[in-house]
């Protein structure tokens, strides 16, 4: 039967909302909830989330593992970060071949409570700072016109799960149709969103690794511009955050035709912001 989606920062709360999910669902129905995650495979996130090799492989082994759960009968639910939209693509297409619904659940949080949480928990269950960072920067969040992304949850830390709303979604709701057809879209639509965000979270990406090496002064390549990020000083993930979804906000009000300005677009933009 359907699967649940679990999604979100590291340590904002997907884990407790899973068991609460389960819980409801085992109250409420008479039928089985597995929880399928990292947890139940053993995986060590600091050095799994350090490695994209062995990140890959424990995310074919969970997508390996709902496909050996979903059944006609029950409920799954995937407890994991779940961050990218391609890995989150891939479920899709998995419950459109098994003709069952889906839905996500997105635990929104703030990084700084995410830190805090993450603090508090004890030694052997946190991430280390670095990975925690990279892990924030490389998030991309969920958005309901995605169809991969949709039926979309968004729950605040302070929230009271809505279960009636996941359990309508799931059991009143018609599976995709298994050959339904992946058109692509107009650039200025949903296309040119998951471009923009795409190719921003790159650029972050690419200043993020050149500042452990770099120097004040030092000229920083980013994928798919022909100018570069000039950086003049040690510039922090939440400052360039913040000047992503700045530049995110306008962009889309003014959007370009061509999705290959985008990259020296933002880099500019940046040059501008941080000097």
């Amino acid at each position: 039967m359907p699967l649940i989606v679990m999604c979100g920062y590291p340590c904002s709360g997907k884990t407790r909302r899973a068991e609460e999910l389960k819980v409801c669902f085992e109250q409420n129905t008479d039928r089985k909830v597995h929880i399928v995650g990292d947890a139940a495979l053993g995986v060590e996130k600091n050095t799994v989330y350090a490695d994209s090799q062995k990140e890959k492989n424990v995310r074919a082994s969970l997508k390996a593992e709902v496909e050996r759960k979903v059944n006609k009968g029950d409920i799954v639910i995937l407890d994991s970060l779940n961050y990218i939209k391609g890995y989150r693509y891939e479920l899709f297409c998995l419950i459109k071949h098994a003709q069952t619904p889906q839905c996500l659940v997105y635990c929104l949080t703030s990084d700084e409570v995410s830190t805090t949480w993450n603090t508090n928990r004890d030694a052997a269950e946190q991430y280390t700072q670095e990975i925690f960072d990279a892990l924030v920067l490389r998030f991309e969040a969920p958005d309901s016109r995605n169809r991969w992304d949709s039926p979309l949850f968004t729950i605040l830390k302070d929230d009271t799960i809505p279960f009636e709303d996941i359990s309508d979604a799931l059991f009143k709701r018609k599976a995709p149709p298994p050959n339904q057809s992946t058109q692509s879209q107009p650039l200025s639509s949903s296309n040119f969103l998951y471009e923009l965000d795409k190719i921003t979270q790159e650029v972050l990406m690419a200043i993020f690794n050149a500042q452990k090496t770099s120097v004040p002064g030092d000229l920083v390549p980013v994928p798919g511009a022909t100018e570069k990020i000039e950086l003049t000083r040690s510039i922090n993930m939440a400052e360039l955050r913040k000047l992503r979804r700045q530049f995110i906000s306008y962009t889309k009000m003014h959007p370009t035709e061509n999705s290959g300005h985008i990259s020296n677009m933002f880099v500019q933009y940046l040059n501008k912001s941080l000097h």
